[in-house]
């Protein structure tokens, strides 16, 4: 997810009551949400679709949950001692506790990955031990409804405490409610998945031995919709399931498909065409507008525009695929 709703979280966690427990609770739970998003600095030594390889892994991971939040609440610690030494911490802060705050900032980091899992994008959770990705398929990585909720509660909650009233409730609500809303959308999801599977199955538009995953992929602003990707490997059809219209069947996602590029064209791309295959979840071969052959991926397919998804091989010529 964006890090305006990891920060989102953190702050509302710590209205939630949790930043009671220790001076500096708000920064560590704030901070500690986002802290795995440190991974972002490979975009300042890799270059083109390298960071795919690198993004929602090792800094995701269970060894770096754990010592992530020892760093960040070390960090926090020397901070008060620091401006304690110098006679600027101020007053009404509460005494630190290195303890609160390393389980504050774990918390804080816990919460980043349990995001990340809800879009289609993909986290390997399990990383260095494994690097298989995992999916939710249930929230668009931009979540307007999520933001409006968490912001107005936290909004909300610290303004009451400013006023001297019951300021933990309301945050307390907005948690449940927001859990609620991702549970809804993850059922939305399952029904969508299964709805795609029958339908295809159904109309004879996609049969079944032409695809090896169903992708429900949750778009902006309306969450009682999904747009379906199915199909397998350079093969993809796009259509739509809406709760409130139902299911549309898919189409052909690209017109202009090539077949897919042999071992030693691959070769000809290296670490970008090996390390985009490695994140790809449905990938494909597109004929670029020179004849060569871009590798693209069905998730983030925009057909006017090369985005940051895109491998290109100008060394392999396209040999073109009827369309589907």
């Amino acid at each position: 997810m964006d890090n305006l709703t990891h920060s989102l979280v953190g702050a509302l966690i710590g209205q939630a009551g949790l930043k009671k427990k220790t001076g500096l609770a708000m920064p560590a739970l704030i901070i500690g949400a986002n802290l795995p998003d440190v991974d972002a600095a490979c975009l300042f030594w890799l270059d083109g679709v390298e960071h795919l390889g690198f993004r929602r892994g090792i800094t995701h991971g269970p060894p770096a949950l754990v010592l992530l939040p020892l760093v960040l609440a070390g960090l926090l610690w020397g901070f008060d001692r620091w401006q304690a030494k110098r006679g600027s911490r101020p007053e009404g802060r509460l005494p630190v506790s290195f303890k609160w705050l390393y389980l504050l900032s774990f918390i804080g980091c816990l919460t980043h990955p349990a995001l990340d899992w809800l879009n289609v994008y993909g986290i390997r959770l399990l990383e260095p031990f494994s690097s298989r990705w995992f999916y939710g398929d249930t929230l668009f990585i931009i979540d307007v409804w999520l933001w409006a909720l968490m912001g107005f509660a936290t909004w909300f909650s610290l303004r009451r405490e400013r006023q001297g009233g019951e300021w933990m409730r309301p945050a307390r609500i907005a948690i449940a409610v927001a859990l609620g809303y991702v549970g809804t959308n993850w059922v939305l999801t399952q029904g969508s998945s299964v709805a795609a599977a029958i339908n295809t199955k159904a109309t004879g538009g996609v049969e079944p031995r032409d695809y090896s995953e169903i992708i429900a992929s949750p778009v902006p602003f309306v969450p009682w919709q999904r747009e379906i990707i199915i199909g397998r490997k350079n093969s993809w059809y796009r259509g739509y399931a809406d709760e409130l219209h139902g299911y549309e069947e898919p189409i052909s996602i690209t017109e202009k498909q090539c077949a897919w590029p042999s071992y030693s064209e691959l070769q000809s791309a290296r670490s970008q065409a090996t390390t985009f295959l490695f994140w790809s979840r449905a990938p494909f071969a597109e004929r670029a507008p020179d004849g060569s052959v871009l590798l693209r991926d069905a998730r983030f397919y925009d057909p006017l525009a090369r985005d940051r998804f895109t491998v290109a091989l100008p060394d392999v010529k396209c040999v073109e695929l009827a369309p589907q």
